[in-house]
Parts: structure tokens; sequence; C-alpha cells
């Protein structure tokens, strides 16, 4: 049966009780270079590579050309990626960078060899988070049963939203990319389904801009083909794993007993594999999820080292705290278990907590905690990444727990706490 734009593949009159369920998984395209390039136009069709902390070539670039339009910027007067020096990771890539084998999460000295001519530019989290908030809201204004799922992608139910059954949920992802489009100038894909194992699969169907429709027939055909790396939830490890057992495609993958993959893998991992191998996910959408924890890290483009490079290290730390406070003000939360995240030189990593009497959203307080934190780590190595972290989370208008003016903590002053730190030779 071919439906045209009016038609259904279902029953006409379908009631909202009898409605088969889909779920649509929406992901925004080169999320991160898309927004750079509403703000740079002239990089459109160029190899782009979004990652690695901000260097002065990128505020001579903003001082330079400050008195016109960032539209008007030469081409000529941006940074390239030859000649990159140091550990940074690429965020994202626009799709004519991801042409030459660049992608996310590659180190920028590979990708420079790769694609020595992409421009090269810093990652800017508050512009990222601006957009993101923007495409959500319109999201929500057509369909409000929304599961956010980070910055650039999330769940919807689609099951009784006017327009969600027509063509499986095409006439809806369609509107709902025209919306996107129309009010930010972003694109993205949208993959409906009935469930979001299924949807998050086919969002990647049709990148970029694309829409895909699964449904529970379209198993064998669409899904089984496909190899099992491309459930989500199967990694590297255990993706070798079932290569080594001379699986690859999902079909394979089905084609198991479930007390075979249980001996396997596990009895959790094993029957999930089974279920997943069948398109089977009974997950529901879930409209709001607190946060567990808010943390900032960095890593640095350098190996840092607590005594020889305490001052840099010192302005790093502190700004982190900052970020993180500033993060706990802007969702509404306040915490009392204040944590530090340490990698040194031989990847190898520390964790570090101190839970508190009151909650806390202030910077100071929460610098001065994470620095007891630090005390009790041995620093003689030196560190490629550090972060901090805040956990035990309330809404900060929870005033029967939360008390704005109350001490940090019970074994020191913020301050104090900050004075230990600087006094102190081992520490930053």
């Amino acid at each position: 049966m071919t439906c045209g734009n009016t038609c259904s593949r279902y029953p006409h009159g379908m009631s909202a009780k009898s409605a088969i369920r889909r779920i649509a998984h929406l992901d925004m395209d080169a999320f991160y270079a898309s927004v750079e390039l509403l703000r740079y136009p002239q990089l459109s069709g160029l190899p782009v590579v979004i990652g690695g902390a901000r260097r002065p070539q990128d505020e001579t670039l903003r001082q330079t050309h400050a008195h016109q339009a960032l539209a008007r910027i030469p081409l000529e007067a941006f940074p390239r990626l030859q000649g990159y020096s140091g550990r940074g990771v690429i965020t994202t890539a626009t799709y004519a960078a991801r042409q030459f084998g660049v992608g996310s999460a590659m180190g920028l000295m590979k990708a420079a060899k790769l694609c020595p001519q992409a421009i090269l530019l810093p990652v800017d989290f508050a512009e990222y988070r601006k957009y993101s908030r923007a495409f959500k809201a319109i999201v929500t204004d057509i369909a409000p049963l929304m599961e956010d799922r980070g910055v650039d992608e999330v769940y919807i139910d689609f099951t009784e939203v006017p327009g969600g059954q027509r063509e499986g949920g095409r006439v809806l992802a369609r509107l709902i990319q025209k919306a996107i489009f129309d009010q930010t100038g972003l694109t993205c894909s949208v993959g409906v389904a009935p469930n979001k194992l299924l949807a998050k699969m086919a969002s990647e169907f049709n990148k970029p801009n694309g829409i895909a429709i699964v449904f529970e027939d379209d198993l064998i055909g669409k899904i089984w083909p496909l190899a099992c790396r491309k459930i989500n939830g199967i990694g590297p490890k255990s993706d070798e794993k079932l290569k080594s057992l001379g699986i690859v495609t999902i079909a394979q993958l089905a084609e198991q007993e479930l007390q075979w993959l249980i001996e396997h893998f596990g009895q959790k991992t094993g029957a999930w594999m089974f279920a997943a191998a069948h398109g089977r996910d009974d997950r529901p959408v879930v409209l709001e999820s607190e946060p567990v924890s808010i943390s900032r890290e960095t890593t640095f483009e350098r190996d840092l080292h607590a005594v020889r490079d305490k001052a840099e290290l010192g302005a790093i730390f502190t700004r982190l705290c900052e970020q993180v406070a500033g993060d706990l003000q802007r969702q509404g939360y306040a915490g009392k278990t204040i944590g530090i995240k340490l990698r040194f030189d031989d990847f190898k990593g520390v964790t570090r907590d101190q839970t508190v009497e009151h909650y806390t959203a202030d910077a100071k307080t929460i610098r001065g905690i994470a620095g007891q934190c630090l005390k009790r780590v041995p620093l003689s190595q030196r560190l490629r990444l550090l972060g901090v972290r805040v956990a035990s989370l309330v809404k900060s208008d929870s005033t029967d727990k939360f008390k704005e003016n109350s001490p940090p903590a019970p074994v020191a002053t913020a301050q104090a706490a900050t004075d230990s730190i600087v006094t102190t030779s081992q520490l930053f």
C-alpha cells in the first residue's frame, strides 16, 4: 500500500487507545559545527573542526575583526588545523571534514594529518546551550512528551500527538524539522519507530536532515542487516567479543539462543542483547530526568605539575569550580557532595569527594571543599586532566534542605579551606 500525504499505514479513525506506539529520536546534525556555521556562514561547505581549548589565535581572530560582522571575516583569517600541536580532541566536525576521515573524539594532531586544510574553531558551550534550549522549546510546543538526552538529542512520544500516526510519524517529524529550521536555521534528523532502541538507530539512516520510519515488520529488512555495533549499548569491547564468536550482524545475533548469550555475556547483558536483536525495548519516554550530579573537567594541552605549574593549575581549578557553580545556579540546583577527578600522565585516574552538612551552589564554597579533597591525593605525578563535581543534588528552592546563607562545611569555612590550599606547597 502506497501512502500519500493524507493517509496512514493504519486504518482511519484509529482511537487513541488503539494507537500504535510511535517513538521518535531527534538528533541535531553536527550540532556544534552547525551552530558555528550560523555565526560564520562563509565557512559553509568547508571542512571545519570544533575542538581543543581556546588558543591565542582564536582571541586574535575576534579582536582583529571586532569592528566587522563575524560573517564578513575573510577565510584566510581563520586558523587552520595544519601544524596543530597538543593533545586536544575533536568535539565535532562538519560533514565536509568527515569526508577526510575526521570525526569526533579523534585527536587534533591526527586530524591535522588527515585534513590539514580544515579550519579549527574552539568549543563555545554557552552558545551551544542557548541553541539547545531553543530547539527543545520548539519540540515541546509541538509534541510535549519529550525526554531530554543531552545538548543535541531528544526522544519524543508521537503516539497520541496529532500527526504522530500519519505515515508512521513522518508527517509530524517533517513538521518539527521545518519548525526547528525556520526558527533556528539548524537541521536535524529524525527516526520514528515502535520504541527508543529502534528510533535511535533509525535517526542515523538518512543523515543529515533526514527522516526514517521503522515499523515492527521492518526488522528483518532494515535492522538485521546492520552491524551489531549499531545497537546503542553495544560498545567496542562487546562488539569485539561478538566478532570473535563469529557474530557480525544483528541478524546473526538474533539467531543465537537466549541461554547461549547469557552464558557468554552474563544474565543481564545476555538477556538485553537477545531482546535488542529482536527489536524489543519497553523503556518509557522519561519526561523529567533529575541530574545525579553536575561536573566540569578539562584535559590540558600539556601535562601540568602541582608544584611547578601551581599558578596555572590554581587558575584552572578556580575556573572549573566557578563553572560548576554557574551550571548549578542556572539549572536551579544545589549539592552537598563535592568531589574532584584527576588523571595523571600515565592515564591512571583518581577521584575523591566529601559530603558536607549544608547544600551549596556557591563557587567559593565549592572551591574550598574541593581543595580539601585535593589534600587527600598524592600530587607527585604530572596531571593531564582535572575535574570538579557536585552531587547529592536538590532543587535550590527546597527551603527545608537548602540554606543559601548556611556555613559550607563543618570542617572549615570556604575561605579557610582556600587559604590552606594556597599556603601548602604541594597543592594548588
